[in-house]
């Protein structure tokens, strides 16, 4: 795509072209904030941005409220979650149902201003998201800093026979997220490691 490509789609080019029928909701998540508010997370505008959007009170609608964030950026299939008042988002870009590297986004409000971080993932197959497509980020109840990395190993060639990835998330010492590939962990016994 050109910069004037990218510059369009900034300026809302499908926001324009879809706001009569309302936006293109693709691989998506909802999450629900401590203070009882949820949001839908969506990839949109033909893949190319991501967008939150408040729902109502009763969850069943959007609240009129939402943000794009990365417009052009090609992000997919979000998994979020919040620790000590700052969110962390993780994304894949779009390229089918090949693996692909990992993005982290970060913000201290969930209607930003968000940031992108290098690729959480560190070691073997990290540039790969190790095989995996993220899904959803799971916090370990009763604790309030251990959080599950769920992916979808996607087959492509035989969709049903596809798996998933459940890895824990840690934490450097500047408290950012990080992934590394384990055969085995026990949530409840995993040691704090540092980059």
């Amino acid at each position: 795509m050109d910069a004037q490509w990218y510059a369009a789609i900034e300026k809302g080019l499908f926001v324009k072209r879809d706001l009569q029928g309302g936006q293109m909701s693709r691989d998506m998540t909802l999450f629900m904030d401590d203070d009882g508010k949820a949001y839908h997370i969506y990839s949109s505008e033909d893949n190319l941005t991501l967008q939150i959007a408040e729902l109502t009170d009763d969850y069943l609608n959007h609240s009129g409220k939402y943000i794009r964030i990365f417009p052009g950026g090609h992000n997919e299939a979000p998994a979020i979650f919040k620790k000590k008042g700052v969110y962390w988002m993780i994304t894949s870009g779009c390229t089918g149902w090949e693996p692909n590297k990992a993005r982290l986004l970060t913000a201290t409000s969930i209607f930003g201003e968000w940031k992108q971080l290098p690729n959480p993932c560190v070691g073997i197959d990290a540039d790969k998201t190790f095989g995996g497509q993220s899904t959803y980020i799971l916090p370990i109840q009763g604790t309030d800093s251990l959080y599950i990395f769920m992916a979808d190993m996607w087959r492509p060639e035989s969709l049903k026979d596809s798996r998933y990835i459940w890895l824990p998330i840690q934490f450097d010492e500047n408290d950012i997220p990080f992934i590394e590939w384990k055969d085995r962990w026990n949530p409840e016994f995993e040691p704090i490691k540092h980059r």
